[in-house]
């Protein structure tokens, strides 16, 4: 029988005797990092339970307990290679050097969207999986970074390693409404006359970023 594991939080103490709810609670990126290298996690047929161990799901997978606890250690700065920054984000966007895929619902979108992105639905989804270069630039966007990432992940994991994440859609909406107005504002010389749609658009966008 295996041993069972004391509840810790302590990511020194990780070992095969923890489970997986302890395992991706102290440490938050263990899931995307378990799916990008070894497929575990990302779907019914590849997944785990919370009470299952380390141990059970790197036996269950073939894989070594020791290596898995090793990445996933070292998951926290692997992470940082699969974000970019909004401002990078815009600029390539600029160039058209990406495709820039929100990953957030119908609803979030309409209140707020960057221009030049899409709208990730079920038929865009399975169009990427069969048809697009596993070479495409993509980047993947929600609200707080979270959704991005895991889309991210789940397609690094799918053969797209050109894949990054972006958060914090509101800071590029943001530039995007702010840049709209200015625009506005330097053809009809008169800023008072756009106050209010400004105002308008900034309580809509506020709807995003509380």
């Amino acid at each position: 029988m295996e041993q069972k594991a004391p509840l810790s939080t302590d990511p020194a103490g990780l070992s095969g005797a923890w489970t997986m709810e302890q395992v991706t609670t102290v440490f938050p990126s263990a899931q995307r990092a378990l799916f990008q290298k070894y497929h575990v996690g990302g779907c019914s047929s590849c997944g785990f339970q919370p009470t299952d161990t380390l141990t059970t799901v790197a036996f269950n997978h073939g894989l070594d307990v020791n290596e898995v606890i090793d990445h996933i250690r070292k998951s926290q700065d692997m992470e940082k290679d699969i974000e970019i920054t909004p401002q990078e984000t815009a600029e390539l966007l600029r160039q058209g050097r990406i495709k820039l895929l929100d990953v957030r619902s119908p609803e979030e979108y309409e209140i707020a969207n960057v221009a030049g992105s899409v709208l990730v639905d079920q038929a865009l989804a399975q169009e990427i999986m069969q048809t697009w270069s596993r070479d495409t630039p993509i980047v993947t966007i929600c609200h707080h970074g979270m959704r991005s990432l895991d889309a991210a992940a789940y397609l690094r994991g799918h053969g797209f390693l050109n894949t990054k994440s972006v958060g914090r859609t509101d800071r590029l909406v943001a530039s995007a409404i702010l840049n709209f107005h200015l625009q506005q504002i330097s053809r009809k010389g008169d800023p008072l006359k756009n106050l209010s749609s400004i105002i308008t658009d900034l309580r809509d966008l506020s709807a995003v970023v509380a």
